[in-house]
């Protein structure tokens, strides 16, 4: 595979990963906010492997393979196991309406294009294009945490930053070396499994999954004592 055709591959990717991040804040329904995300780890693990392929870093293959099984499979899978036995699929009018959060999306891209533009001009790397598309994703991922309502669909937003950042090494310094990967997916696995717990028992205890429900039963609470 020549450079400029690996390149151009690349640069696609990239391209549909920033639209799968628009995506993600443009949904309602949680099931389709989980099949997004699962769709975003397919296609990271697949930018992985063009990206070993067309650069001789064999390590990535192993990233690929380790991005496929845990965010393009494991993590969706258990995620739908979670949002199928506490019965919440769908998200309730997030904190903005869609226009006006897509209107910030546009600029906080805008934003991320702006500052990265000089960084990607010293660069010599095939990837160097989609480095301003993976900050513009990470910033994105947390517009995604901060407008939504459920507790579910703002881990899936804390996930989508840990995919983008994921998108962002590789673009930069193509990955990150293989035992500093191997820790940062044992953590998510981890960081993943506490959170469906949480979510047992957050439901539990105050029968919601609204963040505005959990405040008003806290404040209550303390209005109490």
């Amino acid at each position: 595979m020549s450079a400029p055709f690996a390149q151009q591959i690349i640069d696609g990717m990239a391209a549909l990963t920033l639209l799968i991040s628009f995506a993600l804040l443009a949904q309602h329904r949680m099931l389709s906010v989980l099949n997004w995300f699962a769709a975003q780890g397919l296609l990271l693990a697949a930018t992985a492997a063009v990206v070993a392929y067309s650069s001789g870093e064999y390590e990535l293959y192993i990233s690929a393979i380790m991005t496929f099984l845990l965010k393009g499979l494991l993590l969706p899978w258990m995620l739908w196991r979670v949002i199928r036995k506490l019965h919440v699929h769908r998200e309730v009018e997030p904190i903005m309406n869609s226009g006006l959060t897509i209107m910030i999306a546009i600029a906080v891209t805008l934003f991320a294009f702006h500052v990265v533009q000089p960084i990607e001009v010293t660069s010599d790397l095939m990837t160097r294009n989609s480095m301003a598309i993976a900050t513009a994703c990470v910033l994105l991922s947390m517009l995604m945490m901060i407008t939504r309502k459920k507790a579910i669909t703002q881990v899936i937003g804390f996930l989508a930053v840990e995919n983008s950042l994921f998108f962002a090494a590789i673009g930069a310094t193509n990955g990150m070396p293989l035992v500093v990967e191997i820790g940062i997916a044992f953590d998510v696995l981890i960081a993943a499994l506490i959170f469906g717990l949480f979510f047992f028992q957050i439901r539990n205890t105050f029968d919601s999954m609204e963040i505005d429900t959990l405040n008003a039963s806290l404040i209550h609470k303390d209005e109490d004592e």
